[in-house]
């Protein structure tokens, strides 16, 4: 069959150590599932799937198209409704601006589910306020996309600017506010901007867009990711940003709305740029978690013809404040992992603080503490563990780098 012929579900019970054989989603003979997004309904627990089904992925026949479907689950996914195609229009299989893709579901503050996707009309939405039984009969479009979802940006294998579709369900002020994200290149090739919209009436109608990234115009912003904070309604964004170059150097830059997306405050993350080459495969994503003020941005960094996969520590209270550093710390892996005998952990601060630095076992109990609210100094530190000395026996352990107002922990495996 098709070597991506069906979407899995697996899901753990233990914070990730072991996963369950999963179940899947919208096996239909050879046909092509991709792009699949979930969402839950934090009032039912229901889990709504939203993805692409190729007919034949990469054809250019006219007989072969592809549409977005929908699926949903009431039991924690062990099983799953026969999927349905939401989509009015259906696209082509080329992989291109004429294709169905990026469907992202959202559910609103009365349970309705809402679908953004992009394709030959369009950015476009689809809701339902049955839980999926039923759909609009027309799409409502949001935005013609001048320039198309396709494009360059040189140095990354291939580029897209699909949508991220996020409800506010916070309780303040913005409540119920629909939040649409993208990129695109409207403004020329050599101009991909981060661009919002958002609505206040379901999805009906839709403000005038607004720019997120604030530099000057003629720079590339891609690979846009948002989500909102539930507990404030804070809106915040992750990307990859040229602003501060003239060739493929890229920064990764998160922006920060506090008043329903009318300004945005916009501050580097990454501590060094790097240099992607087109001919290694990039991948098509960031992505990025907030709940209530902890915030973890996730991204890739190609250097050097190597990909490794980072996150950042965001100090929250420093967004805005320029003297500050947006990351108070780092924590890199521990050194070698797995282990037998003894490991090394190096971390790097950027300021002096007070920290603690502690093991722990699989449960969460703290089983080696190694520093316990001393004060370092700035700059780049290695501690030495041993785990004969606290008479630990080989498992799985986590180490954990500790301010008053930020934790990292990384997992290691002592053999």
């Amino acid at each position: 069959g098709n070597w991506i012929d069906r979407i899995v579900c697996q899901k753990s019970t233990d914070g990730g150590v072991t996963w369950s054989e999963g179940t899947y989603i919208g096996l239909n003979g050879e046909k092509a599932q991709d792009k699949h997004w979930a969402v839950v309904d934090r009032s039912t627990n229901a889990i709504y799937v939203t993805w692409t089904q190729f007919d034949v992925y990469g054809s250019s026949s006219s007989e072969h198209k592809s549409d977005i479907l929908f699926s949903k689950s009431y039991d924690g996914g062990l099983t799953w409704s026969t999927p349905v195609r939401i989509n009015e229009v259906s696209g082509d299989c080329i992989d291109s601006d004429n294709t169905t893709e990026g469907a992202s579901p959202a559910v609103g503050p009365d349970g309705e589910i809402y679908v953004a996707w992009m394709g030959p009309q369009g950015l476009v939405l689809d809701r339902s306020t049955d839980e999926g039984e039923s759909w609009l009969e027309h799409d409502i479009l949001i935005d013609d996309l001048p320039g198309g979802w396709d494009f360059t940006v040189p140095g990354i294998s291939r580029s897209n600017g699909f949508p991220v579709l996020r409800c506010d369900l916070s309780g303040g002020i913005h409540h119920g506010t629909l939040y649409l994200n993208w990129s695109d290149q409207r403004n020329g090739e050599d101009d991909t901007d981060v661009w919002l919209v958002k609505s206040v009436d379901g999805g009906f109608s839709w403000s005038e867009k607004v720019r997120v990234n604030d530099d000057e115009p003629g720079k590339h912003q891609f690979f846009t990711w948002m989500e909102i904070d539930q507990e404030s309604g804070d809106l915040w964004f992750v990307f990859y940003d040229r602003r501060n170059y003239a060739d493929n150097f890229t920064d990764v830059y998160m922006a920060l709305s506090q008043d329903g997306g009318a300004t945005f405050a916009n501050f580097k993350i990454s501590e060094t740029p790097f240099e992607p080459w087109s001919t290694i495969f990039f991948g098509d994503y960031n992505n990025l978690s907030v709940h209530k003020g902890i915030v973890r941005p996730v991204w890739t960094r190609l250097a050097g013809g190597s990909l490794s996969v980072w996150t950042a520590i965001v100090d929250v209270h420093a967004v805005g404040e320029p003297d500050r550093e947006a990351i108070p710390f780092e924590l890199e892996q521990n050194f070698p992992n797995p282990f037998d005998q003894t490991t090394w952990f190096k971390y790097k601060l950027r300021r002096a603080e007070v920290i603690s630095l502690r093991v722990y076992d699989i449960t969460g109990r703290p089983v080696a503490t190694l520093i316990k609210n001393r004060e370092k100094e700035a700059g780049r530190h290695v501690a030495h563990f041993d785990p004969g000395e606290y008479r630990l026996p080989s498992g799985i352990y986590y180490f954990s780098l500790e301010t008053k107002t930020q934790v990292v922990r990384r997992k290691m495996v002592f053999q």
